[in-house]
């Protein structure tokens, strides 16, 4: 792929959308000797397609072993022939060579300059919290952390408040040779759903690696009890990880949904987000 996001000659991209139950799986990411979503994909897709090389998808959030996704999306470059010949029946075929735990539910032409990737403007996220004394509801319980203590949403919202905008995320986020921590939280609040569970709507332009985690353990902190409102946003402004934040089990975790900018502007989009990111009056 080369950083304008032109396909190649007798090529044709293909936007993919799925799901998956991350239960099973080792993460997104392809790993020898591990089962993971893109290895179970590219393999169905190379297969139902008859290909003599194994396809490559590039996704727009890399989840971690044991989170799930409801609104993944992901791209691959197809022989333009191959498309038009097996394009209409590629859907049907998935569903009878994928595993039960991964699902996609649409594919199609992507408009020029899509990437998967890089064009997104936001993901949304949602953690799953459950607070009643009794436990976790048997059917939810691979999509819901039990906290063995009640929280107040109140207070975590107030907290929330504090960490929106744009921000080093250094102290929420494991760190990564050559990646910036600054991310734009969009949104982030707590809401009771119809069964009582606690559930954290988490937006940002994109995130790093355990990031909605961190923020969802600091919360937490303050939603029990332990810490008061302004903790996360000390623990923010310090910019290095504290002892006290818990990264919560990945199972509460579910990626929602991928945003995208308007068709004519995906390129553009794609071109900005590949630049490093610094805060104002840092260097780079």
């Amino acid at each position: 792929m080369n950083g304008n996001d032109e396909v190649g000659p007798g090529l044709v991209r293909v936007r993919l959308d799925l799901s998956y139950d991350g239960t099973d799986f080792s993460g997104w990411a392809r790993q020898r000797e591990r089962r993971t979503v893109q290895g179970e994909l590219e393999s169905a897709i190379t297969t139902v397609l008859r290909l003599p090389e194994p396809v490559e998808l590039t996704v727009a959030g890399r989840t971690d072993a044991g989170v799930h996704a409801r609104g993944q999306v992901a791209h691959v470059d197809l022989p333009e022939e191959v498309w038009e010949r097996e394009g209409g029946r590629l859907l049907r075929r998935l569903a009878g060579r994928l595993p039960w735990d991964v699902r996609v539910w649409r594919v199609g032409v992507a408009p020029p300059g899509f990437n998967a990737r890089f064009s997104a403007i936001w993901r949304r996220y949602a953690y799953r919290v459950a607070d009643h004394p009794g436990g976790v509801d048997p059917l939810l319980r691979g999509h819901v952390l039990w906290h063995d203590r009640p929280v107040d949403v109140d207070l975590m919202n107030e907290a929330a408040r504090l960490l929106t905008g744009e921000h080093d995320f250094a102290a929420y986020c494991k760190k990564r040779e050559g990646a910036t921590t600054i991310r734009t939280l969009l949104e982030l609040s707590w809401e009771r759903d119809a069964q009582g569970v606690a559930v954290a709507t988490v937006r940002a332009d994109a995130f790093c690696h355990n990031m909605v985690r961190a923020l969802v353990g600091a919360l937490l902190l303050v939603g029990d009890g332990h810490r008061p409102v302004g903790f996360p946003g000390e623990v923010l402004a310090g910019r290095v990880r504290h002892s006290a934040v818990n990264v919560v089990r990945p199972h509460g975790l579910t990626l929602e949904e991928v945003g995208y900018p308007a068709d004519e502007l995906l390129a553009a989009r794609a071109a900005e987000a590949r630049n490093m990111r610094t805060l104002p009056g840092c260097r780079p």
